[in-house]
């Protein structure tokens, strides 16, 4: 996998996609202001306002289509679970996308050293700002673990 190792400035030059609902609107705009701070380059794919009556789908798809097609890219989805946004993420091919909804940070990091993960679900209702913005710094400086058994195991994925 060519992206192993990459220095911090070129992981900097990767674009994260962002997408949230009305769960996670609230979130994704804390979520920007923290990217931004630390230099990182996003696109957002709305919701660019409050709308109880949204529906995931429409800002989930857009991010998940783009990671699907932009190799070494990497999305952000926020919802209330983060579940039904990691479902829909993974229909999509080149997509490995995992949950986070609070607990401990191992669970980020292992989705990355071990599986690739280039989408991280949140669940906007069960976790806090200040935990789902750890997540995110732990997920965004985690590598996958250069290991032919986690190769393997990502390309039999799909």
């Amino acid at each position: 996998m060519s992206h192993h190792n990459r220095s911090d400035q070129e992981l900097r030059n990767v674009t994260i996609f962002l997408g949230a609902d009305h769960a996670g609107f609230s979130l994704k705009e804390k979520l920007k202001i923290f990217l931004e701070e630390r230099g990182w380059k996003f696109e957002d794919f709305g919701a660019y306002e409050l709308d109880d009556e949204d529906d995931y789908n429409d800002f989930v798809e857009p991010v998940a289509k783009a990671v699907s097609e932009t190799p070494g890219a990497r999305g952000i989805v926020i919802g209330a679970s983060g579940q039904g946004e990691a479902m829909l993420s993974n229909r999509f091919a080149n997509v490995r996308a995992a949950v986070y909804y609070g607990g401990t940070l191992e669970i980020v990091r292992k989705s990355r050293e071990h599986n690739d993960s280039n989408i991280l679900a949140l669940g906007a209702r069960f976790v806090s700002v200040e935990d789902a913005l750890s997540a995110v710094e732990v997920w965004l400086a985690t590598p996958c673990l250069d290991d032919e058994k986690y190769e393997r195991r990502i390309q039999k994925m799909g």
